[in-house]
């Protein structure tokens, strides 16, 4: 038996997941607020687990000379409900460091078209 599921299905189960966990400890209404905030917080982790797709631009060049290099990766996928594009700052052991920017798209096609043209 086959228990895979689509990626936006799998997302719109953690974004509900979160609503439903907050709603218990915050009150009914509360939930979806919150969640909200908390997606905004941590919006580059959100999005790198929500990935569906990753293509690996190039080397992220600091000004700062920072320690550990860090890539560029294109990535694709659904959160929330709809379909977005970013560019991460990811190290070499695949944690994310920040986002350098993101769009959201209407479909799969076009978020999938966006990360494959970004340079």
């Amino acid at each position: 038996m086959d228990m895979s599921q689509s990626i936006g299905t799998a997302s719109d189960r953690v974004m509900a997941a979160l609503v439903s966990g907050l709603e218990l400890e915050f009150g009914r209404g509360a939930g979806e607020a919150l969640a909200h905030r908390f997606l905004e917080a941590e919006e580059a982790d959100f999005r790198w687990d929500a990935r569906g797709e990753e293509r690996w631009i190039g080397a992220y060049e600091s000004i700062d000379n920072e320690e550990f290099e860090l890539d560029r990766i294109a990535i694709c996928g659904r959160l929330d409900g709809k379909w977005f594009c970013a560019t991460m700052l990811v190290d070499g052991d695949g944690n994310t460091h920040g986002m350098m920017g993101c769009r959201q798209f209407r479909s799969l096609v076009r978020a999938r078209d966006a990360m494959l043209d970004a340079h």
